[in-house]
C-alpha cells in the first residue's frame, strides 16, 4: 500500500499546480470582457451625447391633464431670463455659489476626484456633506445639454463635456455661464430675473444675506423659495453663510450679521396664474426636483395628473365660502383656508385648494396647524385597539393629573359615557383620561402608521403628553397628511400613499415614469370599520351634524382654543376631504369652529364631487356582532327595556354580563341636543339642528410631560 501511495502523490500535485494557473486565466478573461464591456459602454456614451457646437433642439411647453385626459394647463416654455455679465455679478454672490456648489471650482479641471471621492464616503458613513460631487462645469454641462435622469449614461457624457467645456472657456466665463443658466423657482433663470422675482432688485444691488438666500435656492427651488417658504429658505442661507466662512470667503462675524440681517421680499404676485394653480405647483415643482427646469419648461413633457377638474370647480368654488375679516401687510386676504380631496382606495388627489389663489404658499400641503379635536380619532382607535370597545364606559368628571386638569367647554361634566357618544360630543376629558389610561405612544403611533409625518417623539419639546389627546401637537399636521390618514379608515385600514402624478411621458410618447400604487394594511379591518360607524355620529347627532350629505359619511370637526384653526375632515366610502381654515399669522377666527364655516365647505364640496356617483354604505368586514347594551354601563341589556342602544363589536369583545342598571328610560351619557349644559338625550333621537363645535387644542403646544391647555376646550 505504501508503494502504491507513493506513485500517487507526484499526480495529486501536478492537479493541484494547475488550478491557481486556471483561476489566474478566468479572473483575466473576465477583466478583459468587462473591461471590453466598460469601454464599449463608454465609447458609445461619449459618441451619442450632444456637441457643444451642434444644435438645440427648439423648445417646447408641457402639457399637464387630469385623471380624465382634459388639458389643466399648458407649462410655457417661455423663460424669465436676463443675462447680466458677470462683472455685475456680486463677487459675495460669486463666492457664495462657489463654496456651496464647488468649493475647488479654480483648481479642477471640469470634474473634481476629491469631490467624488469625499461624496462616496458620505454615502457610506451616512455623514451629508454641504457641497455635492457635481462640479459647477458639470451642473452647467447637464443643465445646458443634458437631461437630468439619474442614469450612469448621463453621468459619464456630463464629465466628458465638463472636460470640453473646461478647455474652451476660462473659470471666468464658466461662471458666468453657470450663474445666467440655472434655474430658481418663480419661472426664474438667472440670478439677474431671480433677483428681480423675489427682492425686485437688480443683481448688483443684492447685500450679502440677499446673496446667501439666492445660492440655497438651487438646491430645491420650490422647498427654499423664501416667498413659499421663508423659514426653510433662511435655515438654507446659514448653511450657505456657514460654508462661505469655512472656506475663508467672510468672517464669522459678518456670516452672522447676516443671518440676522432683516430680509425684505418683493411684492407677491396677486394673480392666479389659472385654474387649479396650487395644484399645477405642486405638479410642477415635482416634476422639476425630478427631471429638471429644463425638461419640464422646454421639452414637451405630457404630464397626466389625479387631479379630477369637476372636483377641482367644485373644490374652488366651495372655498368662497370663506368670510374675509382683513387683508394683511403682504395683500393676502385673512382668514385663509386650504381643502384636498383624495381617492382612499387609490390615494389619488382629486381636489387641491391651496389658499385664496393670489399667493404662491400652498397650505393644502406645507401650512402645519394645530388639529384640535380632529386628531382625536387616533386616540379612539388606539382605545379600541387596547381592548376597548364603543360601548365601554368612563365618567365624565373632574380629574388632575399632576397639575393638568382637563375642563369641559362648558365648564360642564356629564358623567358616565360611552366612547361612541364621548366621540361624537368631542368631550375632552374622556379623551385626556383614554390616552392616561393606554399612554400617549399608542396615539402617536397609528397616526404615524396611517400617513402623519410631522409628529415629534423625541426631544426635550415632543408630543409624547396629555395634550396629544386634544390635539395640542408640537408642529402640528397638514391637511394633506390628515386627509391621507382618515382615508386608511375609509379604506378598511388598508394605506395608500397620496399621489399626483400618474404618467409622465416624453414629447416622443417615450414613458418616463408609470405609476404604481402600493398598499398597506396599518390598522385591523374591525378596529377602522368600529371607528368610522362611531365617527358618522359626529355628522348624524354631534358636532359635524351641519355637515350631512344625506349619505353616509362619517367626519371628525377639530378647532383650537384660540379659535386660531378650525377643521372639518370627513369621507364617504368613496372619497376623504379635509378642509382647514385658519389665520397665515397671529388672530382669531371670531368664534368660527370647525362645525361651521369649514364643515359647510365640507357638504358644499362633497355633494357637488359625488353628484354623480352612487351613495353606498361602508362595507362591513366580517366578525362584527350587534347586541344590546346600557349606555349606563356598556353592559348587555334587555332588549325589552326602553334605554338600550344596539352597539357593534367585534365577536368575542361583546358583553356577557347582563346590566342591573334600571329602565328608567333616561340616557345620562349625552349632552342635551344642541346645548352641551342641559339635561340628557333621550334614545335614538332624530338628527339635532347644527351644533357648534367648540375648540379642542392649543395652538401651541405647552411643555411636556403634561402640558395644561389655556382654557377649557371642546369641538
Amino acid at each position: 500500500m505504501a508503494i502504491e501511495n507513493n506513485n500517487q502523490r507526484p499526480s495529486s500535485r501536478r492537479k493541484n499546480r494547475r488550478w491557481p494557473a486556471i483561476a489566474a486565466i478566468a479572473i483575466i478573461v473576465f477583466i478583459v470582457l468587462i473591461t471590453g464591456a466598460g469601454l464599449g459602454f463608454l465609447t458609445a456614451s461619449v459618441h451619442t451625447m450632444p456637441s457643444l457646437q451642434g444644435e438645440i433642439r427648439p423648445a417646447a411647453s408641457s402639457l399637464i391633464y387630469d385623471v380624465n385626459g382634459k388639458l389643466i394647463t399648458t407649462i410655457h416654455s417661455v423663460e424669465n431670463r436676463v443675462p447680466v455679465p458677470i462683472g455685475k455679478m456680486p463677487q459675495d454672490l460669486q463666492n457664495a455659489f462657489i463654496a456651496t456648489e464647488d468649493a475647488r471650482f479654480y483648481q479642477h479641471l471640469g470634474v473634481d476626484p476629491r469631490a467624488i471621492l469625499r461624496a462616496v464616503w458620505s454615502n457610506v458613513t451616512d455623514r451629508g456633506v454641504s457641497e455635492g460631487a457635481s462640479t459647477i462645469t458639470q451642473q452647467l454641462a447637464r443643465n445646458a445639454l443634458l437631461s437630468q435622469e439619474q442614469t450612469l449614461k448621463r453621468k459619464i457624457q456630463e464629465a466628458f463635456l465638463a472636460l470640453q467645456i473646461e478647455r474652451q472657456y476660462t473659470k471666468t466665463e464658466i461662471l458666468e455661464l453657470y450663474l445666467n443658466q440655472i434655474y430658481f423657482g418663480q419661472g426664474a433663470y438667472g440670478v439677474q430675473a431671480a433677483a428681480q422675482v423675489y427682492f425686485g432688485k437688480n443683481v448688483d444691488e443684492l447685500n450679502l444675506t440677499e446673496c446667501a438666500i439666492l445660492a440655497g435656492i438651487p438646491k430645491s427651488p420650490n422647498y427654499f423659495s423664501p416667498l413659499n417658504n421663508l423659514k426653510a429658505s433662511r435655515e438654507r442661507a446659514g448653511v450657505v453663510l456657514d460654508q462661505m466662512v469655512k472656506y475663508g470667503y467672510i468672517s464669522p462675524d459678518k456670516a452672522a450679521k447676516a443671518k440676522a440681517a432683516e430680509l425684505k421680499l418683493a411684492a407677491r404676485p396677486t394673480g392666479t396664474g389659472g385654474e387649479a394653480s396650487y395644484f399645477v405647483d405642486y405638479v410642477t415643482q415635482q416634476l422639476i426636483d425630478k427631471y429638471g427646469a429644463d425638461a419640464v419648461y422646454k421639452e414637451g413633457l405630457k404630464i397626466h395628473t389625479t387631479l379630477d377638474l369637476d372636483m377641482q370647480r367644485a373644490a374652488e368654488k366651495a372655498i368662497t365660502q370663506l368670510p374675509t375679516y382683513r387683508t394683511d401687510a403682504n395683500g393676502i386676504k385673512q382668514p385663509q383656508g386650504a381643502l384636498v380631496a383624495i381617492d382612499p382606495h387609490t390615494g389619488y388627489i382629486k381636489a387641491m385648494v391651496g389658499g385664496r389663489g393670489n399667493d404662491q404658499f400652498n397650505r393644502a400641503v406645507m401650512a402645519e396647524r394645530q388639529p384640535g379635536s380632529a386628531f382625536k380619532p387616533f386616540v379612539y382607535l388606539a382605545a379600541l385597539e387596547s381592548g376597548m370597545t364603543p360601548a365601554t364606559v368612563i365618567d365624565d368628571s373632574p380629574v388632575n393629573f399632576a397639575g393638568y386638569s382637563p375642563p369641559n367647554y362648558d365648564h360642564k361634566y356629564h358623567g358616565p359615557m360611552t366612547l361612541r357618544s364621548a366621540l361624537e360630543q368631542s368631550i375632552n376629558v374622556i379623551a385626556v383620561k383614554i390616552v392616561n389610561q393606554i399612554g400617549p405612544d399608542k396615539p402617536l403611533h397609528y397616526a404615524q402608521q396611517m400617513g402623519i409625518s410631522t409628529l415629534v417623539t423625541q426631544g426635550p419639546v415632543n408630543d409624547r403628553n396629555l395634550a396629544t389627546a386634544l390635539g395640542g401637537l408640537t408642529r402640528g399636521v397638514t391637511p394633506l397628511e390628515i386627509a391621507s390618514a382618515y382615508g386608511v379608515l375609509a379604506n378598511q385600514g388598508v394605506r395608500v400613499e397620496p399621489v399626483a402624478i400618474v404618467r409622465v411621458t416624453d414629447r416622443n410618447g417615450k414613458v418616463l415614469e408609470q405609476h404604481t400604487s402600493k398598499e398597506k394594511a396599518v390598522i385591523n379591518e374591525r378596529s377602522a370599520y368600529l371607528l368610522v360607524d362611531m365617527m358618522r355620529g359626529v355628522i348624524t347627532r354631534g358636532t359635524g351634524a351641519g355637515a350631512n350629505i344625506g349619505r353616509p359619511a362619517a367626519a371628525k370637526t377639530g378647532t383650537t382654543n384660540d379659535y386660531h384653526d378650525a377643521w372639518f375632515v370627513g369621507f364617504t366610502p368613496d372619497l376623504v376631504a379635509a378642509v382647514w381654515m385658519g389665520l397665515d399669522s397671529e388672530g382669531s377666527l371670531n368664534g368660527v369652529t370647525g362645525g361651521d364655516v369649514p364643515a359647510s365647505i365640507w357638504r358644499s364640496f362633497m355633494s357637488a364631487a359625488l353628484a354623480n356617483i352612487p351613495a353606498r354604505d361602508f362595507p362591513r368586514p366580517g366578525g362584527i356582532v350587534t347586541v344590546p347594551v346600557s349606555p349606563k354601563d356598556g353592559l348587555l341589556a334587555d332588549p325589552k327595556d326602553k334605554d338600550t342602544r344596539n352597539e357593534i363589536f367585534i365577536e368575542g369583545t361583546q358583553p356577557t354580563k347582563p346590566s342591573p342598571a334600571p329602565a328608567d328610560g333616561k340616557q345620562p351619557d349625552q349632552p342635551g341636543d344642541g346645548d352641551a349644559s342641559q339635561g340628557v338625550e333621550k334614545t335614538l333621537p332624530p338628527p339635532p339642528p347644527q351644533r357648534p363645535d367648540k375648540p379642542t387644542a392649543p395652538s401651541a403646544p405647552p411643555p411636556p410631560p403634561q402640558p395644561k391647555p389655556e382654557s377649557p376646550k371642546k369641538n
